[in-house]
């Protein structure tokens, strides 16, 4: 990462692409300068089924971006749905080139080309080597081991893997809008860093990010990625469970979902009378009880945490995590969520509380959180998007001057 590198960063969800434009100022922190989003209904249940309708909405976001920023995109990094990845842990012992000279990055960049040099399944593809713990001679365990006098030194690692469909379904999108991927990242993975505060990066964490129509899954042994998944729940199904169930419009059911937003039943402290406006059956104007809505969402929202509580107990992983982080916009504006997942997943849930994340507008968290994701990776040789400063119109301008000062001058 050096000072001036602009990083892009594309989230595709259920109802919006989401692009941020970052870049890294003189104190190697990221400042966004621009955010942009465009709706978008080509992804449902963590599967694309309109690619047409994603290029379209990514091209629009980047057209969006361009203009606001004055700059050419040609390539950014996009996240994937926990669904589609694997994770496998790996280790490699690595002698330093010149032990008296100490470890240099060159060793470390060696050492991680070295480490993804797995058995890939068939249908998989790599997308990623995240470092993770390194370990010298000694048995010290260091962040960065460059410039210590140590023979050797083992590095840990996980192997990121994805579904090779996935990956050329991505790809053909990027290229459609005329752009190249220059990083694939699971979707909790990027999170990880702006939704947990400084303790819980240390801890053994569940992060838990309930979106429109799909929840990721990722499991955090301190810094270790143990595991991603993601099932095709969101706030979206709770809102179409509650225009089914009151046979009322899907807008009057989020209207009410937004309003009386509630996850337990038992927390009700006045049972008023709501009037629904656009009932379809014979009793316009229909008459019920906030408990009957209430209990609606607490239906689907406990669907939801038995659905994952099952995912990490099969796993073996559930007895590991301490702790569970709620983010999301599915989710968290539904008041005692945090209870309900609690009560379901029979481990400490709260909503997130990381410092960063109030700075950023929630539509635009995980494109972010992506950026400062890639801005923040070690041992990285170059991370910047391909950019370019200057549109055509002034690239050609220059190369006419740059012609006319070596024939006329």
């Amino acid at each position: 990462m050096a000072i001036g590198d602009i990083i892009v960063g594309v989230d595709i969800g259920t109802s919006k692409v989401c692009t941020v434009v970052g870049e890294v100022n003189n104190f190697g922190q990221i400042e966004i300068i621009c955010n942009t989003s465009y709706k978008c209904n080509g992804l449902k249940k963590g599967k694309i089924i309109n690619e047409d309708e994603i290029i379209l909405s990514l091209a629009k976001t980047i057209k969006d971006a361009e203009d606001e920023t004055n700059l050419k995109i040609n390539s950014a990094y996009v996240t994937i749905p926990g669904k589609y990845v694997t994770i496998v842990q790996n280790s490699i012992t690595k002698e330093a080139k010149d032990k008296y000279a100490g470890i240099s990055v060159r060793d470390v960049q060696n050492a991680i080309m070295q480490v993804k040099d797995i058995e890939i399944p068939e249908g998989k593809t790599l997308i990623d080597v995240v470092p993770d713990k390194i370990t010298l001679e000694n048995g010290t365990v260091v962040s960065d081991p460059v410039g210590n006098l140590s023979a050797s030194f083992t590095i840990s690692a996980q192997v990121i893997l994805a579904e090779k469909d996935y990956v050329r379904q991505l790809h053909n999108i990027f290229k459609k809008a005329g752009l190249e991927i220059d990083g694939i990242v699971p979707i909790t993975l990027a999170e990880r860093n702006l939704i947990l505060d400084t303790n819980e990066l240390h801890d053994n964490i569940m992060l838990l990010d309930i979106g429109a129509g799909n929840t990721d899954i990722g499991v955090f042994e301190g810094s270790t990625f143990l595991y991603t998944n993601s099932i095709p729940l969101g706030g979206d199904n709770i809102t179409n469970d509650i225009a089914l169930v009151l046979n009322i419009s899907e807008e009057e059911a989020d209207k009410l979902k937004r309003q009386y937003g509630l996850a337990l039943k038992s927390f009700i402290d006045n049972d008023n009378d709501i009037i629904l406006n656009t009932c379809k059956d014979n009793t316009r104007n229909k008459i019920i009880k906030s408990s009957e809505l209430i209990e609606i969402i607490e239906a689907r929202i406990e669907e939801i945490f038995s659905i994952i509580n099952k995912d990490i107990t099969s796993h073996g992983l559930k007895q590991k995590i301490n702790n569970v982080v709620l983010t999301g916009q599915g989710i968290v504006n539904i008041n005692k969520s945090d209870v309900a997942g609690k009560i379901n997943l029979n481990i400490p849930v709260k909503i997130s509380t990381g410092r960063a994340i109030s700075t950023v507008k929630p539509a635009y968290r995980t494109s972010y959180a992506l950026v400062r994701y890639i801005a923040a990776r070690p041992f990285a040789k170059t991370v910047s998007s391909s950019i370019d400063t200057q549109n055509n119109e002034s690239f050609i301008k220059n190369v006419l001057e740059k012609i006319k000062e070596f024939f006329y001058s």
